[in-house]
């Protein structure tokens, strides 16, 4: 099972989208589900849902900030049917899938380790259903970590860089990259021409 609309594994979170609901009772404030291709090359793997993003509309990575360059970046290389994601826009993804490490809506976007932990079942299911091969694309630390745990790796031997590529023992590949936020591209710790880069040798991959 890679996603329980129901979860309540963790306490904290549970409340917390409890508290939001309340106050946006038109949000989704739901475990937030994956999204795109059933049967994925490439498996996008994020840290939690945003407060006015993926917990407002439902899917990863749209209705906030975080979502312009990624979706923007899947268009141009082919992965996407829009530019831009936007709720009830019919958008479609082929043979990409966008999840997160956490799927539940973290305070200050910031989930604790066990929470991390207590989704990571769900997580190595869904990689788990992937082929050899197959390309795994990390946005930041937390999710790169999250999916070495889902296999039982152990970090200091696949560590964090960003634009690295790892060959896992598995078969997969897991490509680094900083996370698409909104600090990260205004500071410019992430450019376009960064994340794009990243995608250049991705589907290098797929071409093989």
């Amino acid at each position: 099972m890679n996603y329980d609309p129901n979860c309540k594994k963790c306490s904290r979170l549970e409340k917390f989208l409890s508290d939001t609901k309340n106050k946006y009772p038109q949000y989704f404030c739901k475990p937030v589900p994956s999204f795109g291709d059933k049967n994925p090359f490439l498996l996008i793997v994020g840290l939690a849902p945003g407060m006015h993003g993926a917990n407002q509309t439902g899917r990863p990575f749209t209705g906030d900030h975080a979502g312009i360059l990624l979706y923007e970046t899947l268009y141009e290389y082919g992965f996407s049917s829009k530019k831009n994601s936007e709720f009830n826009d019919n958008l479609q993804i082929a043979g990409c899938r966008i999840t997160n490490a956490v799927k539940c809506l973290p305070p200050e976007n910031k989930p604790k380790t066990d929470e991390v932990n207590n989704c990571n079942v769900f997580l190595s299911s869904e990689i788990n259903e992937l082929r050899a091969g197959s390309i795994l694309l990390a946005l930041g630390l937390i999710a790169h970590n999250a999916i070495l745990k889902s296999q039982g790796l152990i970090g200091s031997h696949f560590k964090f860089s960003h634009g690295y590529r790892h060959i896992l023992p598995n078969g997969l590949i897991l490509y680094d990259s900083y996370h698409c936020s909104r600090y990260n591209t205004q500071t410019k710790r992430l450019t376009k021409a960064m994340f794009c880069n990243i995608f250049s040798n991705i589907k290098k991959e797929k071409e093989k």
